[in-house]
């Protein structure tokens, strides 16, 4: 009978820990199209390039050391991800990535209209600085946080595959195109690739704002078992 117990606790064990799967589309396209498009947003707001190319933007922008510019950009990038560590259960996912969609489109813009204008040059470095620190507190870690929540437990694993292969596929195409969009030019000389690139994200950064807003569930303070019922729902 001892025996017969512990093959008992131990079959239960098994049970307990066997991990149910189901197809990947069981919870409907949608979920696994959310999940995707917070990667694609994330990359495609265009904060890797700014990050990759800093010091030649600083550079173009007429700064005297855009090593030290770039240094300051750091440390505000750190500052504003701390901000985003100690409110993020606070305030909710989905506030935080809407208002950072809206100051990075804000700072964006804000580079595209006075990028070149010797007069402006602080207000553009400003502009800057508000776009990088508003996707510090929001699209950069609150998207790992949506994706790690957002799938339900029987999928997650090929979910989050297929999300994070779009994050990087969206990470090359960003990288990759930066360098030939900002140095567009229309007549010999002038600024517009600078233009056009920082108003092609600052509309990005608009749209994923949309996004956000429309279709994409908060998480906060659900359990996955709560965030399969949603999806069961839709």
């Amino acid at each position: 009978n001892g025996s017969q117990t512990a093959n008992d606790i131990i079959n239960d064990i098994k049970n307990t820990i066997t991990v149910k799967t189901e197809k990947l589309f069981s919870y409907g396209f949608m979920c696994i199209f959310v999940g995707v498009m917070l990667s694609v947003f994330q990359q495609a707001v265009g904060i890797n390039a700014v990050l990759y190319y800093a010091p030649r933007i600083f550079q173009d922008m007429g700064m005297e050391n855009p090593m030290v510019q770039t240094v300051i950009m750091g440390i505000v990038n750190i500052s504003f991800t701390l901000v985003a560590v100690f409110t993020v259960e606070k305030l909710g996912r989905k506030p935080l990535l809407i208002w950072g969609s809206i100051g990075m489109a804000i700072g964006a813009l804000g580079v595209a209209l006075t990028f070149g204008n010797p007069s402006l040059g602080t207000i553009t470095m400003l502009s800057i600085m508000v776009y990088s620190a508003s996707f510090m507190f929001s699209w950069g870690p609150i998207a790992w946080v949506l994706i790690a929540e957002l799938f339900p437990n029987t999928i997650r694993g090929a979910a989050v595959a297929i999300a994070v292969a779009f994050q990087w596929i969206f990470n090359f195409i960003v990288s990759s195109t930066f360098v030939p969009l900002f140095n567009m030019h229309l007549t010999p000389g002038d600024d517009f690739g600078h233009w056009f690139t920082y108003g092609l994200y600052g509309a990005i950064c608009i749209i994923a704002a949309v996004f956000v807003w429309k279709l994409v569930p908060e998480t906060k303070g659900k359990s996955l078992e709560d965030m399969s019922k949603l999806w069961r729902k839709q």
